[in-house]
């Protein structure tokens, strides 16, 4: 499979970016390229400075970038041959299989939406996030951020969807689906998670087991937690700064220390016809390296296809 990498995303680009593509190289099988979008000359001077022969990878010029700050679709519109430009273009007319970036996470989502489009019936795509748990497996946090204001018909299918991811990412055959609320009866929470309950729970499409509470998220009581991409987003922050706390106090153990986001690469973005993967702005040589790694992944897992036959299954079924 081709592999496209932004190399000038992210705030550690490009040095980040072309040290992790070449720590990926190296696990990836030997049919797996990788294609290098960014600035050729400074790519292979990069290359050839470390001692790399740049044939190892394919590289597209791409002679602009989208700073972390820009507007996502003014930029995308103003800038096409951009380094996410160039991705996008690539991905939508299948030079690549995958496309992966650090860079503007807005770009990232316009872009797809765009380029691959989402998937027929799906409301809004999401992001997810993978957290550790005590027994040493992981669950997924979906969504994240990326919709904020997510009403129950969309966290019913953020459901779905993370329930598909689990199955055939993290390999769990019967995933369990919690509701992220203040607490475990059905008649707790605000207005929308109320309405969200009740839509999953006779659901036939995913194995719901009800709602489950903030201290619960870490037990292994759930393979997928839903919320929306507000509540996820504060989540998620606050399990990074005290990640960060633990590691500037030198409390690290060998569970914490699997809280580092560099362990996970980034997220896809779930509900389009593609695969697309977002990395942290922050991201280092070792986070570029798994974000490429989960790019791969999720492209074998067939994700998107996965994704598109389930909706398509749920229709039918609301048609009969």
């Amino acid at each position: 499979m081709r592999i496209g990498l932004d190399v000038m995303g992210g705030d550690f680009a490009p040095i980040a970016a072309i040290d992790g593509a070449m720590l990926a190289q190296k696990e990836l099988s030997p049919g797996d390229r990788i294609m290098l979008i960014g600035s050729e000359p400074l790519i292979r001077t990069m290359l050839l400075d470390r001692g790399v022969d740049p044939a190892v990878f394919d590289i597209v010029h791409a002679p602009d970038t989208i700073g972390m700050g820009e507007h996502p679709t003014k930029a995308l519109i103003k800038k096409p041959e951009s380094s996410i430009g160039i991705g996008f273009h690539l991905l939508k007319h299948k030079k690549i299989d995958a496309f992966a970036s650090a860079g503007n996470s807005g770009a990232m989502l316009v872009g797809s939406i765009f380029s691959v489009n989402t998937i027929q019936g799906i409301i809004r795509p999401c992001t997810s996030a993978v957290f550790p748990q005590e027994n040493g497996g992981v669950n997924l946090m979906i969504d994240i951020g990326t919709n904020p204001d997510a009403k129950p018909d969309m966290m019913y299918q953020f459901a779905v969807i993370g329930s598909i991811y689990a199955r055939y990412v993290h390999h769990v055959s019967k995933p369990r689906v919690g509701l992220l609320n203040i607490g475990e009866e059905e008649e707790k929470g605000n207005i929308n998670c109320q309405s969200a309950f009740h839509l999953m729970k006779e659901s036939k499409d995913f194995n719901f087991i009800g709602n489950i509470e903030g201290r619960d998220l870490l037990k292994n009581k759930a393979d997928v937690v839903v919320c929306d991409g507000y509540t996820g987003n504060i989540v998620l922050k606050t399990i990074e700064s005290v990640y960060h706390i633990l590691d500037k106090r030198n409390l690290m153990d060998a569970y914490f220390s699997r809280f580092n986001y560099e362990n996970y690469g980034g997220t896809p973005i779930l509900g389009i016809n593609g695969t697309v993967i977002m990395g942290h702005g922050i991201s280092n040589d070792i986070a570029i390296k798994n974000m490429i790694l989960l790019g791969r992944e999720v492209f074998i897992a067939r994700l998107s296809g996965k994704i598109r036959s389930a909706l398509l299954q749920i229709a039918g079924e609301k048609n009969l």
